[in-house]
């Protein structure tokens, strides 16, 4: 008989850096997860994305076992780490954040892909180009 899935959480954390500290903690606590146990498994499943925050999908199950999957990082972070600055602009249609060239949104879009609505990489671009625009960052 398959397992009752009691909650889904979903949680954003350092690649190879989680600890039981607080955010992480307190939300894995709540829903009856062994902390210590899935920051020691999360780390060494993300221990080559290290520098990148990753979201994970966790589901617990009635017998306190879990499952989580690993998804890409924030397209965001993908694109301040191209451009090379700590955020966007706050005012993007007057103030521009920085440039990014088209290889390196093909280059986000196809890291991105697993996670992202679209069918092929140029609507894949295109969701990444939209991104930058809303945080201030030209496409040459």
């Amino acid at each position: 008989m398959a397992k009752k899935i009691i909650k889904k959480v979903k949680v954003i954390a350092p690649a190879g850096k989680a600890t039981p500290a607080p955010p992480l903690g307190p939300t894995l606590g709540q829903a009856g997860v062994n902390i210590g146990d899935f920051t020691k498994k999360f780390n060494d499943a993300t221990k080559t994305m290290i520098g990148d925050m990753i979201p994970v999908v966790i589901t617990v199950y009635d017998d306190r076992s879990y499952d989580f999957v690993l998804k890409t990082p924030p397209a965001s972070s993908l694109i301040l780490k191209a451009v090379g600055i700590e955020k966007g602009s706050g005012k993007h249609a007057v103030k521009r954040a920085g440039t990014i060239t088209k290889a390196q949104v093909r280059a986000i879009a196809e890291r991105k892909m697993p996670d992202l609505n679209a069918s092929d990489i140029d609507a894949a671009m295109k969701i990444i180009e939209g991104s930058c625009r809303s945080m201030g960052v030209d496409v040459k």
